[in-house]
């Protein structure tokens, strides 16, 4: 069972050794899920860094996450937090990652500072 929801950013400080790396290590020690857009993300920007499909598979599969399919409820939820994260520019990347801590009542964690003042029932916690 998980403990807390993965944004793309926060998987991705460990993946590029960034800053906040550190605590989104030990959520993921800790057993951590991410949703499918949220994957794609990641994947998307590593290959971006020049690593093969297989490498991303590995690095991603090596912190054993539970990958949590995008279904048509998390795609409803998305769509209706939109007006509530519009101020904040969130992507919908972000906004199905919020949904996805909502449903499953999880702390989201993320590495973008704009999330902080976030007030949608579940604790947000920025890496860095």
């Amino acid at each position: 069972m998980s403990s807390s929801i993965l944004d793309a950013s926060a998987l991705l400080t460990i993946l590029l050794a960034e800053r906040g790396a550190q605590r989104t290590l030990e959520a993921a020690r800790r057993g951590a899920a991410m949703g499918t857009v949220n994957l794609t993300e990641v994947a998307a920007r590593m290959r971006e860094t020049g690593a093969s499909d297989d490498e991303i598979r590995e690095q991603i599969a090596k912190f054993g996450l539970e990958i949590i399919p995008f279904d048509e409820e998390l795609a409803y939820q998305t769509g209706f937090l939109r007006p509530l994260t519009r101020h904040l520019g969130l992507s919908l990347g972000a906004r199905a990652c919020l949904a996805l801590g909502m449903r499953l009542g999880l702390p989201v964690l993320t590495a973008d500072a704009a999330w902080a003042g976030l007030q949608l029932g579940i604790p947000i916690e920025v890496v860095r």
